[in-house]
């Protein structure tokens, strides 16, 4: 069975070891380094050396570290200390904008045996949304597109909740156009508001996100729980691919349904994610 697609990715500031070697515990299926919005400009320097420090080896879950903006004088030491580092699954870039973020990142970091760290791009801006489908096919490294819905809700002053809409189903289309998994929804930041987190990953599934990301550890059964198939959805699901014999053409349930060959692969889909999540 291939590996689970991750539904929770769990934010934790690189200045603060200890709460990261939490974090390592706490049933993320991610952690998620920060060296960027989570650290004050004063302690960068050694939130990158314990980070460094901290994934010299391996750790028990992937970690991914978020660097500083790419446009920034810090992005290049980050990039220097830490895409080497075998502790490193993943580099996550904030701000990106174009498709040139992208490649001139993935050429800087891949090792002198070739390949590169696997590159998520945070949209965040009106311009990277614009160019999101360019983005999201820059380069073979990027391997995840998503949304920083903070600095987006600044830059292009929404208000109210359904403001992002649009930008959030434009994030989900140029992922699946470019062949990438579905993107993870941006953090709820009311750790207290759990129904709120409930109600909103709720619409962000509607929208066609898969996970979220968090940043405490009390989220993470809720989106977890958000994200999984129903039990009336396995059900349905298992219904379809049993009527399922052939890969072409319309086909017919026993309630008189009939269902494409995508809604069979949607069903698929749906008991591939819940039979990943067993155990």
């Amino acid at each position: 069975m291939t590996a689970p697609h991750p539904l929770t990715w769990l934010y934790v500031p690189g200045d603060r070891p200890g709460v990261v070697a939490k974090a390592l515990l706490a049933g993320a299926d991610v952690v998620i380094v920060d060296l960027e919005d989570a650290v004050a400009p004063d302690r960068k320097e050694y939130a990158r050396s314990a980070t460094a420090e901290l994934l010299a080896e391996p750790p028990p879950v992937p970690v991914h570290v978020r660097v500083n903006a790419l446009d920034g004088p810090l992005a290049e030491a980050d990039l220097r200390a830490i895409a080497p580092l075998p502790g490193v699954a993943g580099l996550r870039l904030p701000k990106v904008t174009s498709r040139a973020d992208v490649i001139r990142v993935a050429e800087r970091a891949a090792p002198a045996d070739g390949g590169a760290p696997a590159l998520h791009a945070l949209i965040e801006s009106a311009l990277g949304l614009e160019h999101a489908f360019a983005i999201a096919t820059a380069h073979p490294a990027l391997h995840g597109l998503s949304i920083g819905e903070a600095d987006l809700r600044a830059d292009l002053g929404v208000r109210e909740e359904v403001g992002l809409d649009w930008a959030r189903s434009r994030v989900v289309v140029a992922a699946r156009a470019a062949g990438l998994a579905p993107p993870a929804q941006s953090v709820h930041p009311d750790i207290r508001d759990l129904e709120g987190l409930a109600a909103s990953c709720a619409r962000g599934r509607a929208l066609g996100f898969l996970g979220r990301a968090a940043i405490h550890p009390r989220q993470l059964p809720v989106i977890e729980r958000a994200y999984l198939p129903t039990p009336e959805e396995v059900e349905r699901a298992e219904e379809i691919t049993k009527a399922a014999t052939t890969d072409e053409g319309a086909l017919a349930l026993p309630d008189g349904r009939f269902v494409d060959r995508a809604v069979v692969e949607g069903a698929r889909r749906t008991l591939a994610l819940s039979l990943s999540r067993r155990g």
